[in-house]
């Protein structure tokens, strides 16, 4: 992760993070995840597979991509950070984040219950943005994963995660990460 702090990488993102994408198709570079995915779905998704075109399922799409970029994305990178990086044991740090990981998971409950994906009778984009870090729930809570309950005090979250990783296309990004690291 270091060599993302310097050239080669920082010329494509300054603030010397993953992700950043440069697009041979149209030579534009990009960087910060919402950002790359709703460019994916402008440019790519020209049927609207994964998107609606019309009010208000299009806005509401949107609303959930940027409650898993504000809500989801810092809350579980901080909690990865404080469980598995950080030099010192924080307790206090470690409990408020995953905390809010129960209170995310909450969230996606409250909302699915009655409903089969996110917005409307399909699987879109927004659905797809929160399986990166769903699977990291296990690593990030490690030994103390059982505590959460999730088939039990989050079903509708539950299914719902489920339905995703049934997808042909998660459990092809499965299979490339777990080669990836070696596991």
């Amino acid at each position: 992760m270091a060599d993302l702090k310097k050239e080669p990488f920082e010329k494509l993102n300054p603030n010397g993070r993953v992700p950043a994408i440069t697009d041979p198709n149209t030579n534009i570079t990009l960087w910060e995840s919402g950002a790359i995915i709703e460019y994916l779905i402008d440019t790519y998704d020209l049927s609207a597979a994964l998107t609606y075109t019309s009010s208000p399922e299009r806005y509401q799409v949107k609303q959930w991509l940027h409650f898993q970029m504000s809500g989801q994305g810092p809350y579980y990178g901080q909690a990865a950070w404080f469980t598995k990086f950080h030099s010192e044991k924080v307790d206090s740090a470690v409990e408020r984040y995953l905390e809010q990981i129960k209170r995310v998971l909450y969230v996606l409950d409250k909302h699915l219950q009655g409903r089969t994906w996110l917005v409307g009778d399909k699987c879109t984009f927004a659905d797809l943005s929160f399986v990166t870090w769903d699977l990291a729930i296990p690593w990030i809570f490690g030994d103390r994963v059982g505590e959460l309950e999730i088939e039990k005090k989050y079903p509708n979250y539950f299914a719902w995660n489920k339905r995703l990783m049934e997808r042909p296309s998660v459990q092809k990004i499965v299979k490339d990460k777990q080669a990836a690291s070696g596991h």
